[in-house]
């Protein structure tokens, strides 16, 4: 079972990240939390690896809407965007909201993830 939507883009990591923010904001979503995993890791465990950036986005319309449907859902909520390099290109992933229907089986959560695909799917594409 594929959880992603992922594009590959040309631009180096921090266009790149700030081409995403704008593109997320553009489509309702604010970013609340942000982990620099590559500075944690090399701070924590003297580990080097690539650029890699968690953005925790979040529509609040679509959030509230979910937690109506399922208190419990906060864990499954599509709030994740992970901008990594990847060789010479820049990944942008973001979970697939279909995986909390999916997971859950619960059909009020069925409008939610459709707006949040079609707002997550058009912020990707407006990156390429």
């Amino acid at each position: 079972m594929s959880y992603d939507r992922t594009i590959r883009l040309g631009a180096d990591f921090a266009t790149a990240v700030t081409a995403v923010r704008k593109a997320l904001a553009d489509q309702g979503f604010g970013i609340l939390t942000e982990i620099d995993v590559k500075a944690t890791l090399k701070a924590k465990l003297g580990h080097d690896m690539e650029d890699y950036l968690i953005l925790g986005a979040c529509n609040p319309p679509l959030a509230h809407q979910a937690l109506e449907a399922d208190r419990s859902i906060g864990l499954l909520l599509p709030c994740n965007v992970v901008v990594r390099r990847d060789g010479d290109t820049t990944l942008v992933q973001a979970l697939d909201p279909g995986t909390m229907v999916t997971l859950t089986g619960l059909p009020a959560l069925e409008p939610v993830a459709t707006d949040a695909t079609a707002r997550l799917d058009a912020a990707l594409r407006s990156l390429t």
